[in-house]
């Protein structure tokens, strides 16, 4: 009786602490996504992007990260870079764009996605990742914390590394709203309610510090937003009569009450649609 209830005990605990993850295989990729509960490094058989030329109005910011990515690749010192900015004006879609473009030449370069509420995790991905024979870029969107979340801390194990350090094969951009990654006004409400108001969010705000590379992005104009359009056109095959385009392409940014590279590609879309052209 006693021998059954241990049994019963041990494949309880074994199932409360799954065993670790074994070795991924990174050849079946060149992107992967992070997943916990369990561990596992899921392959993405098709990243989901746009190719580089695409990408208008950002040229400062595409040919920095470019230029960084490649030394990374090419088994270089590279930076951690932060994309802050401007929603909907590429930041994601240029993270991906530059890991496609450099397949080609760096055929060993993985892209990893890491969601945020998962950074806790981070430090056994960084351990998987580590043992690898590839580079690594660990890409986390849309990273942002409130005053209360502790998930910054996590961060850290990336920008900094403890005491083992940072992997070598591993560089991590993150894109973000905010330049210091927490809302102004929480920033401005613990200086202000602080002891001490120069210390109260410094180890927050500092975390931004940590990035080597900060690449702002800026709402574009219009010459930049029709430009976008022009550019989809021609990589798809669409024409269109160019005063026609240009009249619904700001009659459509007038109604949305903005101009980015996500209205533009949206606008684009419900055009091609009305056309009857398949976007692939």
């Amino acid at each position: 009786m006693d021998q059954i209830l241990l049994t019963r005990i041990a494949e309880a605990l074994e199932r409360m602490s799954p065993a670790p993850l074994a070795a991924p295989d990174f050849a079946a990729a060149s992107a992967f996504v992070w997943h916990v509960a369990p561990d596992r490094l899921e392959p993405v058989a098709e990243v989901s992007r746009i190719d580089l030329d695409l990408l208008v109005g950002i040229e400062r910011a595409r040919d920095t990260l470019l230029e960084n990515t490649r030394r990374f690749a090419h088994g270089d010192a590279a930076n951690n870079a932060l994309l802050w900015g401007a929603r909907g004006m590429g930041k994601s879609s240029l993270v991906k764009a530059i890991h496609g473009a450099l397949l080609a030449d760096h055929p060993d370069l993985k892209l990893v996605e890491l969601q945020r509420e998962d950074l806790p995790s981070v430090t056994r991905l960084l351990n998987h990742l580590r043992q690898a024979p590839y580079r690594f870029i660990l890409f986390c969107d849309d990273l942002s914390f409130s005053h209360d979340d502790q998930h910054y801390k996590s961060l850290k194990a990336v920008l900094d590394g403890g005491i083992e350090g940072r992997p070598e094969n591993v560089v991590f951009f993150a894109t973000s709203n905010r330049r210091h990654l927490m809302p102004r006004d929480m920033i401005e409400n613990e200086r202000s309610s602080a002891i001490n108001p120069s210390e109260a969010v410094e180890e927050k705000v500092s975390l931004s510090d940590r990035f080597g590379l900060w690449l702002g992005f800026h709402p574009c104009d219009q010459d930049a937003y029709l430009s976008m359009i022009a550019g989809y056109c021609q990589a798809h095959g669409v024409t269109v009569d160019p005063e026609v385009l240009r009249a619904e392409a700001i009659e459509w940014q007038a109604t949305r009450g903005s101009r980015s590279g996500r209205v533009a590609w949206q606008f684009f879309t419900a055009m091609a649609g009305r056309l009857g052209v398949a976007l692939r």
